[in-house]
């Protein structure tokens, strides 16, 4: 999966890249720079790809080197990176406090940066805007590659206005806004399953399939983040962005190559011809908001009561729509997408049913489920429900699960992610266009939940979500207590 760009500098950007690059970590002292990049960052050095890496650190923080270099080695030491490379970038890596959204700031950061810049903006959405705004201001050295952070903006036109600053510091080849639910090992997972076996890709079509659901469920609160979570929510947080690039994924035509312009072009053209099914959010849409109970044995305060949490605000922790492809393959099928927090069970996976076939014979007893193809992520699982005669009774069907594992990726997500930016590679990332047509997608329910067209339901944690919930939980392989 390479490309055959380059960079303005005139340097070859491909896997072999491999001069002095200097990562500058804007919102370095943040949470997702503790919990995720940090140790995926670890994960990649220790696999030396990248002898030569600065790390600079920077947040609004009054820290010092000793600090942030503890913050590192502890982050790296939890991800079971170590080996000489490791140390050396624990040993070299800086921190500058600054405020991003002031252009003094910023100069003095670019100051201290050599070799060629990789920036992370693991900021808000408002302060990464900002922060690019002011970057326009003074300009950046040849060659520099941008990674931001979902979500990429609040709205439609917010996305649109950040991606036209972007525009103005560096080519669209250079933007990396990352969703780490699309490491490489997940996507490579689905794009050979689909593309590299003709027992599955000629099945998946209107023609073949009742419908497809997308569901990431947790059992897992809050956990401490209501400073963003809040102000976004489970249809923001989890389907405006990595539901729908799954969705993209599973609904594609085939890509001549794998090469980031012909996946993400796949990718694009699917998400343009997708929309709420009927047109019709108020009546394909559901959100709720868990209260009090115990979720996989840990006892949950109502999201309401949560610290930090303001409840006139009316969140929502769950979230479902029903989405139409009109496509060729796809015109009729229904996708189903869902997200909650505090539910029942740990439900991360793809799921195609497939319609029942047009006749069983009168003499075969007991047909009652339709055949199902599973795509599991975190573990990364296929899964096969199907129709056989089982012991006993030889007319009599019943329902047997196959699993196989794909097996761990050799990084963690943010690793690859990352690996992605430093080698140039753009085809993890997501497009601009693609960026923008995600919140029109969303748009109409944002909307129409805003209204109040979409009560907001309560749900006690450890439930199944909504009473009036639109997909009914379906035991499988991906359903973990």
């Amino acid at each position: 999966m390479t490309t055959s760009q380059s960079d303005p500098a005139g340097h070859p950007a491909d896997r072999g890249d491999r001069r002095p690059q200097t990562l500058l970590l804007l919102g370095a002292t943040g949470d997702l720079a503790e919990r995720l990049l940090l140790p995926g960052l670890g994960r990649l050095v220790a696999t030396g790809a990248h002898p030569n890496l600065h790390v600079l650190g920077s947040g609004v923080d009054v820290w010092d080197d000793e600090r942030w270099r503890r913050r590192v080695a502890d982050a790296f030491a939890a991800a079971g990176a170590t080996g000489p490379r490791v140390k050396e970038v624990v040993r070299t890596t800086c921190y500058l406090p600054a405020d991003v959204t002031k252009e003094e700031d910023l100069r003095r950061l670019l100051s201290n940066c050599h070799d060629q810049l990789v920036i992370f903006f693991a900021l808000p959405p408002a302060i990464t805007a900002r922060a690019a705004a002011a970057f326009t201001q003074i300009g950046l050295p040849p060659g520099t590659r941008l990674m931001l952070e979902k979500p990429f903006g609040t709205d439609a036109v917010s996305a649109r206005s950040l991606n036209e600053v972007l525009a103005r510091l560096v080519p669209e080849e250079q933007i990396y806004r990352i969703d780490h639910f699309l490491g490489k090992s997940t996507v490579m997972n689905i794009l050979g399953l689909r593309f590299a076996n003709r027992i599955f890709e000629p099945m998946l079509s209107a023609a073949h399939v009742a419908c497809v659901d997308i569901v990431f469920d947790e059992t897992l609160g809050l956990a401490g983040r209501a400073g963003y979570y809040d102000g976004a929510g489970a249809l923001i947080d989890m389907v405006q962005s990595h539901l729908l690039q799954v969705l993209a994924l599973i609904a594609m035509d085939a890509p001549p190559t794998l090469d980031a312009r012909d996946l993400r072009g796949r990718k694009a053209q699917v998400l343009r011809a997708t929309r709420v099914w009927a047109e019709d959010p108020a009546t394909w849409s559901r959100r709720g908001r868990y209260t009090a109970g115990e979720a996989n044995g840990q006892r949950l305060p109502g999201y309401a009561d949560e610290p930090g949490v303001d409840p006139s605000r009316g969140t929502e922790t769950f979230a479902e729509l029903v989405l139409c492809v009109d496509t060729w393959r796809w015109a009729g099928v229904p996708f189903r997408l869902r997200t909650g927090k505090g539910l029942a069970a740990r439900r991360k996976e793809a799921v195609v049913t497939f319609k029942q076939p047009p006749r069983v014979p009168s003499g075969l007893i007991g047909y009652d489920q339709p055949d199902r193809l599973r795509i599991g992520f975190g573990p990364d699982r296929l899964g096969l429900d199907v129709n056989i005669n089982g012991p006993g009774n030889p007319l009599e069907l019943s329902q047997v699960h196959l699993v196989a594992d794909f097996g761990p990726g050799d990084l963690p997500p943010y690793g690859e992610v990352l690996r992605g930016a430093f080698d140039g590679d753009p085809t993890l990332s997501v497009r601009g266009d693609t960026a923008e047509d995600c919140w029109r997608i969303v748009a109409p329910v944002l909307e129409c939940w805003r209204a109040g067209a979409v009560p907001l339901r309560e749900y006690p944690a450890g439930s199944w979500g909504p009473e009036d919930s639109l997909l009914t939980p379906v035991p499988g392989m991906a359903t973990e207590g």
